[in-house]
């Protein structure tokens, strides 16, 4: 795992549980060249914790910050609340019977001036998260840009070869 100084994109979630979810968005970052620093905070269980890495993630060299959990889904708003950092929040399905519907709410009904970008629930979430921290980084970055460019090409690929594979 790279140190907090010198990685751009943190990925914080509150149990260890949510890293069979999360380790697509870790992957995702890796096939982009990023390795991310990956914590494990509660926003409810290490409140402190978790207000002490927000407030220093940008001293740290974090500009992107992927924070994910189920139920009542607070990391994502706790972390946005200390940071001026973009924050994306994930949420997850935690098994209660809502299918993640919860978390989801949770974490996209945020008050004005606290903004959480919000992705869908789950594994997909997971890995647009990764995307879309991407896609943020690379505005300043030409390198990830043309990464950017060629993963949509590949994307693009796959669909007309699916396609043709039906004719």
């Amino acid at each position: 795992m790279v140190s907090e100084k010198t990685a751009p994109v943190a990925i914080v979630m509150g149990s260890d549980s949510d890293m069979k979810v999360m380790k697509s968005c870790i992957e995702q970052l890796g096939d982009f060249g990023i390795e991310p620093v990956v914590r494990i905070i509660s926003a409810h269980r290490t409140p402190e914790i978790a207000a002490d890495f927000a407030q220093n993630a940008a001293e740290n060299g974090i500009k992107v910050i992927i924070a994910a959990a189920g139920m009542a889904a607070h990391l994502a708003g706790a972390i946005a609340a200390k940071v001026t950092l973009p924050v994306i929040g994930v949420p997850l399905d935690s098994g209660t019977g809502l299918g993640g519907m919860d978390a989801l709410l949770s974490t996209v009904q945020m008050p004005p001036g606290v903004p959480v970008a919000t992705v869908a629930i789950g594994k997909a979430g997971a890995k647009n998260a990764a995307i879309l921290a991407v896609q943020i980084l690379a505005l300043a970055d030409a390198g990830l840009s043309e990464k950017l460019a060629d993963f949509k090409q590949q994307q693009k690929q796959k669909v007309i070869e699916k396609d043709a594979a039906l004719q």
